[in-house]
């Protein structure tokens, strides 16, 4: 597997992981820690730490701190719109350019809104050209996990370590690509 096709793989499987717990929690994080462990070991430990939560919980209580992380809690909502621009007119206007963008390139964004984490993964994983990964990334996926992990304001909630396992496998994406030529470089994706 070359590296992008692995960063893709990794992409997707961090989709799952920040879609509803399902029973195959556990296995997709395995598969993902494994991959990470080649390609970022700082991303690797802190999806471990994850894991050590996973392994210690109820299917029932899981699900439980999913909801009450992601659904309940305003500030930790894992919409990158919401994240950046609030409720207002101009996450509308982000909706729907990532529906045109999605709608580009062929994608199908499933039943989350266009900018779910696990959509966004999806689509980097899936189908988006490389300069608009690095754009969605570096513009939208980077500074709303930023503010996510803010919300949490508890080191210790089993979520944190799975917010900075993806933050650093991002980070560590962006700043390992190499800059296009000028003149492949389009910003269709975000503009």
């Amino acid at each position: 597997m070359n590296e992008l096709t692995t960063q893709q793989t990794i992409c997707r499987l961090f989709a799952e992981l920040f879609s509803y717990p399902t029973a195959e929690l556990s296995q997709t994080v395995a598969s993902c820690t494994a991959l990470l462990r080649q390609e970022r070991p700082l991303a690797a430990a802190s999806l471990e730490r994850f894991d050590d939560f996973l392994q210690n919980q109820t299917a029932a209580r899981i699900e439980e701190v999913f909801t009450a992380t992601f659904d309940l809690q305003p500030v930790c909502y894992p919409y990158v719109g919401y994240q950046l621009c609030g409720e207002n007119q101009q996450r509308g206007m982000f909706l729907m350019q990532l529906n045109q963008l999605y709608r580009q390139h062929g994608f199908v964004a499933g039943v989350e809104l266009p900018d779910h984490l696990s959509t966004l993964l999806r689509f980097i994983g899936t189908l988006a050209p490389q300069d608009c990964s690095r754009e969605l990334i570096e513009d939208g996926l980077l500074p709303a996990l930023a503010k996510i992990l803010q919300g949490l304001e508890d080191g210790d909630h089993p979520y944190t370590d799975l917010l900075l396992s993806l933050q650093s496998f991002l980070a560590a994406t962006v700043d390992t690509e190499t800059e296009l030529p000028a003149a492949g470089r389009q910003k269709e994706c975000c503009s």
